[in-house]
């Protein structure tokens, strides 16, 4: 089944309202956004198309290209990162990243802290750290390039936004409340051992 035909199948579905994409072909094969593929996508307005940009040396010409291109059929553009240790964790790497992205027309979405998945203990920051590079960046970027700082809580209770409500207690472990006021224990980064 071609992309035309799967979404032109979901836009049939009388409940669905608006299209989500996510994707790293902007970032990894930029050439694949063509002006055909921006055509079939401007056909399934609305459609909203996030992209996974990580680091600012991923913002190449051919990924510039490509997102303006995409922005250019009218597509709005958001971008989920991955907050990651030793890659994207200092402020100024974030803070060149978001500006970038916002000279490509993509808005900073989402700031992910890292999922607990095995083999990733030595990416994943604290939530500690984590906080306190957003607190740097609201210093020195304008509000819509900073994203909202979220953890995917195991068990498929959902994305919380990391703001100080939210947390309950830091430490080895982490209390998050979800949405729906449960409180969920999780392991916060420490760096020795994957907890998978």
């Amino acid at each position: 089944m071609c992309l035309d035909d799967l979404l032109g199948r979901l836009r049939s579905i009388p409940h669905v309202e608006t299209l989500r994409i996510h994707s790293r072909v902007p970032v990894v094969l930029p050439e694949r956004i063509t002006p055909r593929l921006c055509t079939l996508l401007q056909r399934q307005h609305p459609l909203y198309l996030n992209t996974h940009f990580n680091h600012p040396r991923e913002l190449t010409p051919a990924a510039a290209e490509a997102c303006l291109r995409l922005a250019a059929a009218g597509i709005p553009l958001g971008n989920q990162s991955v907050l990651l240790r030793g890659v994207n964790d200092d402020a100024e790497t974030l803070r060149s990243l978001f500006r970038g992205l916002l000279r490509l027309r993509v808005r900073p979405y989402y700031l992910h802290h890292g999922d607990l998945v095995a083999g990733t203990a030595h990416l994943r920051t604290t939530i500690e750290s984590g906080l306190a590079l957003v607190a740097a960046l609201r210093n020195t970027l304008p509000g819509m390039a900073i994203p909202q700082y979220v953890i995917d809580l195991p068990g498929g209770r959902g994305k919380v936004p990391l703001l100080p409500d939210a947390i309950e207690q830091l430490g080895a472990t982490a209390i998050i409340r979800a949405a729906n006021g449960e409180r969920v224990a999780i392991a916060n980064a420490r760096h020795e051992e994957d907890p998978c």
